[in-house]
């Protein structure tokens, strides 16, 4: 039963996991196309197709653990006005797109809650897993990209703070991070105080939406 279980949850996790990843993905891309940077455009990644922003080990993450990665969308910051500002503002686009489809999804989670009374039948019981694996794995996915870790987002955020020199000696090990968080994954180190967090902004978009309906 137990191997049912999980390949019904996998089955629950994989849309989800397609729709966060793409999304994510596009949003970097479409921020520094914004910005004056071809690259994103010129590499194919201002697609909303998700198999070419996967990240093999990031997506298993993703899929076994509520949290991962993609594969980075490459950029030249050197086509913008501010540099340092500019990261930041494509760092920060796939967390936020994660974060703004997690509300959607909550929003219409409570909303057929609202109208219909409940997720009582077959159909909706469907409905309702898969919304809930949505808004969790979007929550995990920008979360987990906010860890100041190569070569995760916040790592990009951290040029908004550090000074040049300093920030370009800690992204010499960029290369490395995959493999540890990987590795953190694993060994469960990050798992109390991802669920933590994840759990708070839960809990925030759930009184918000709250609030909007009247509940």
């Amino acid at each position: 039963m137990r191997g049912i279980d999980f390949l019904i949850g996998l089955l629950y996790s994989i849309p989800a996991v397609l729709i966060a990843i793409s999304m994510h993905e596009f949003a970097h891309g479409f921020v520094s196309y914004k910005l004056g940077d071809p690259t994103p455009k010129m590499d194919g990644r201002l697609s909303l197709n998700p198999f070419r922003h996967l990240d093999v080990m990031g997506t298993l993450c993703l899929l076994v653990a509520g949290f991962g990665w993609a594969k980075p969308v490459m950029v030249n910051p050197e086509y913008y006005k501010n540099k340092k500002r500019g990261m930041v503002l494509v760092a920060l686009a796939g967390p936020v797109m994660n974060f703004l489809l997690a509300f959607l999804f909550l929003f219409l989670y409570y909303l057929l809650w609202k109208l219909i009374g409940g997720y009582s039948g077959t159909a909706m019981g469907v409905v309702k897993n898969l919304l809930t694996n949505c808004i969790l794995i979007n929550i995990g996915l920008g979360t987990f990209n906010l860890i100041p870790f190569p070569p995760l987002d916040g790592s990009k955020v951290l040029m908004a703070v550090l000074p040049e020199k300093a920030y370009f000696s800690y992204m010499r090990y960029e290369r490395y991070g995959q493999f540890v968080l990987f590795l953190l994954l694993i060994l469960g180190v990050l798992d109390k105080p991802l669920s933590f967090a994840r759990n708070g902004i839960l809990t925030g978009m759930s009184n918000l939406v709250w609030k909007i309906l009247g509940m």
